[in-house]
């Protein structure tokens, strides 16, 4: 059982696995759990979760929205965004899961890492950390993406969780896209492209819905209802979003839990199906 492991079941802390320095640049950083009893994906029925949490997923209240959604929808694949882990992350029902966790930067006064974390009822096969070439203002760290790949039909589906760079010029949101846009493109077999995308004003949102349209991406809808619940500033075009390509999605199973309250950007959850 690994550190990381452990110290998700509550028996052991992560302390050894903390360095003493806020951020070290590094390509491929990836943090790994995974569970024994683990299946392949149902090519009929995909279950998708996208939630950005806002670093809340060490209070209680999170803890019950958190168990309540994977009890009551049961999600095969799950990104969280602003997921922070240090030796007191305890969750029972994550450490249910495989998941694969990357970091953008490492808070040395709380001794915390926050990043991505993918978690999902089947193993991957793959995963690699695209963290971004520049830096957000004051905090002074970067972005990372996390991509991951899985087993499904004769072919695989391949992940990407990205939370996308904020607070800086056009030139270096169109950067991350580049080099997202190039991960992508090797791909040939299904996409789930998900994550906090900072689509705050039409600009960013219009590199991006290029970006995937040259990709052969859809983006996953919802009704009007759910739709005004994603997180907006405002007038703005919506933050989070879900792509996808090479499945169906079932429009009966698409909602936005505007009841959970435990971080300001509201829980997407979508269904597809090869």
């Amino acid at each position: 059982m690994s550190k990381l492991e452990t110290g998700f079941a509550g028996n052991s802390s992560l302390r050894n696995l903390l360095p003493l320095y806020r951020f070290v640049r590094t390509d491929e950083t990836v943090f790994h759990h995974h569970h024994a009893q683990t299946a392949p994906l149902n090519e009929k029925a995909i279950r998708v979760l996208n939630w950005n949490i806002a670093k809340n997923n060490d209070s209680s209240t999170w803890q019950r929205d958190f168990d309540w959604m994977l009890d009551r929808y049961c999600p095969d694949l799950i990104f969280l965004q602003e997921f922070s882990l240090c030796a007191r992350t305890k969750n029972f029902k994550l450490a249910e899961l495989s998941w694969s966790f990357a970091p953008n930067f490492i808070d040395q006064y709380h001794n915390v890492y926050a990043g991505v974390l993918s978690a999902s009822r089947s193993t991957s096969i793959n995963h690699r950390a695209l963290v971004t070439e520049h830096f957000e203002p004051v905090s002074n760290t970067p972005k990372v993406s996390l991509v991951t790949e899985h087993p499904l039909g004769l072919g695989s589906l391949m992940t990407i969780n990205s939370h996308l760079i904020n607070f800086v010029d056009l030139e270096k949101f169109k950067a991350q896209l580049r080099e997202l846009e190039n991960a992508i493109a090797q791909h040939t077999g299904a996409i789930i492209f998900s994550g906090d995308f900072n689509t705050w004003n039409r600009s960013r949102w219009q590199m991006l819905d290029k970006m995937t349209r040259r990709l052969g991406l859809s983006r996953a809808e919802f009704p009007e209802t759910d739709a005004q619940n994603i997180k907006r500033f405002l007038l703005s075009p919506p933050l989070d979003h879900i792509f996808y390509r090479g499945l169906r999605q079932n429009a009966l199973q698409a909602c936005v839990l505007d009841h959970i309250q435990s971080s300001d950007h509201k829980p997407m959850l979508v269904e597809f199906h090869l």
